[in-house]
């Protein structure tokens, strides 16, 4: 069973503004509600192989491989400044504008799960985060890990839902001016770049 506890301590997790949310925030301000949506979708797929690897025992073969780590983190970091390239570019798939200018949905999601799938940390997160609210039985540790790891999803998927649809709600009051437009880019490139670097930064 789910304890309440367990579903507090996700929702603030789910909640803390991360690379998805922001992400989430980009195409919904960009692409509209749709688009948020897909990329919602994307980032919590995105999850599902850290669960995994958390479930199976694998995030300690990863947080004990200093090589193995690297080469995950240093993708993650490249794709972090792509990401930033593609919000400061103009016509960039980031690149917000008055005029949406559609984006594969397909292709949305997919760049929602690299986000997430290239991130080293959130393996080792999971790992520290499920334990603590496991009932002590291990022979039912895996299926209560699985089932809190669904949960954890779910809650992703809906709060990053209600993220991009603020977002695409608040594009029609943002996107009149020129000037505010070029700062968001602007401001999302910088983030995503900031993020990256705080990436390169992380140790195994």
């Amino acid at each position: 069973m789910i304890s309440t506890q367990f579903l507090m301590t996700a929702l603030v997790v789910v909640l803390a503004p991360g690379t998805g949310v922001l992400y989430t925030l980009a195409l919904g301000l960009g692409q509209g509600a749709r688009a948020a949506i897909w990329a919602a979708l994307g980032c919590t797929l995105g999850i599902l192989p850290h669960l995994t690897a958390a479930t199976l025992g694998l995030a300690a073969v990863l947080h004990s491989s200093a090589v193995l780590f690297q080469i995950v983190k240093i993708l993650g970091v490249l794709y972090l400044l792509y990401l930033a390239w593609q919000a400061l570019r103009a016509g960039g798939a980031l690149s917000i504008t008055s005029v949406a200018k559609p984006q594969a949905r397909l292709r949305i999601a997919q760049r929602g799960a690299l986000i997430n799938i290239l991130n080293p940390k959130l393996s080792i997160f999971f790992l520290a985060l499920l334990p603590p609210f496991l009932s002590g039985d291990p022979a039912s540790a895996t299926l209560e890990m699985g089932a809190m790891g669904a949960v954890f999803m779910a809650l992703t998927f809906v709060v990053f839902v209600l993220y991009g649809v603020f977002a695409a709600q608040a594009r029609q009051f943002v996107l009149g001016s020129e000037t505010v437009v070029t700062w968001l880019n602007r401001g999302f490139a910088a983030i995503f770049a900031g993020l990256a670097t705080r990436l390169a930064l992380e140790r195994a």
